[in-house]
């Protein structure tokens, strides 16, 4: 099997599990945040103070396994145009450094409802209401993130195409998912009213690079054979 080749099979087992793994996270974990309710909002993550924990280092991991993720694919791209495979490490950096810092305001709740004696000065009400803001920051706060996890895509699929080492409707796709997640992004930031439509809109194009994640794990990449001299 060829470098080329192996690095690509690397980064498809890679995609795989950041994949998987970013779903448990989105998925797998109660609902905390009760909407307008501050009170069963904070009884949710002081219930299950544990379940909340793993659902932040559950992030942290699946962040860390995006950056070793675009490294192995600027391996694989960096011989076809270094400039566009830059590009792409540097939009999920941005992205992963953004995301990180949101993570951070989660662990405000735990703070919060950690019984301390210097929170005795507010209410109970008050400390509720603290929780529940942390929760709708952090919300609205993966608006900005997500518009990173689009971009990226754009020199991803171009990348794609332009090598060869894979059939061009995969980068296309790319291009499309890229699209409908900035699409979103702009849209929570700028029209947060519009958000829900917008996002069950978009869903179904988020789905473009999943046809990528399995090429790579299972196809690797086809090199272009080199012309034989006469």
């Amino acid at each position: 099997m060829n470098s080329t080749k192996a690095t690509a099979h690397r980064a498809g087992f890679v995609y795989l599990v950041f994949s998987i793994v970013a779903i448990i996270g989105e998925f797998m974990f109660p609902t905390f945040l009760v909407p307008g309710d501050a009170a069963a909002t904070a009884h949710n993550i002081a219930s299950a103070v544990t379940a909340y924990r793993l659902s932040i280092l559950t992030g942290f991991v699946t962040h860390l396994l995006f950056i070793v993720l675009v490294v192995i694919l600027y391996k694989l791209f960096k011989d076809i145009d270094q400039s566009l495979a830059m590009l792409m490490v540097l939009f999920v950096c941005i992205g992963v450094a953004v995301a990180l810092a949101n993570l951070v305001s989660k662990f405000g709740p735990l703070v919060i409802l950690s019984g301390t004696d210097y929170l005795s000065v507010f209410t109970q009400q008050q400390l509720d209401a603290m929780t529940l803001g942390f929760l709708r920051l952090h919300g609205r706060l993966s608006s900005i993130p997500l518009g990173f996890w689009g971009l990226w895509l754009f020199p991803f699929g171009l990348l794609t195409i332009k090598s060869r080492y894979f059939p061009r409707i995969l980068g296309i796709l790319q291009i499309i998912a890229g699209v409908a997640y900035v699409v979103t992004s702009v849209t929570a930031i700028a029209f947060p009213d519009q958000r829900g439509g917008v996002t069950r809109v978009m869903t179904p194009f988020y789905f473009g690079e999943v046809p990528m994640v399995f090429w790579l794990l299972l196809k690797g990449a086809k090199v272009p054979g080199v012309p034989q001299p006469a």
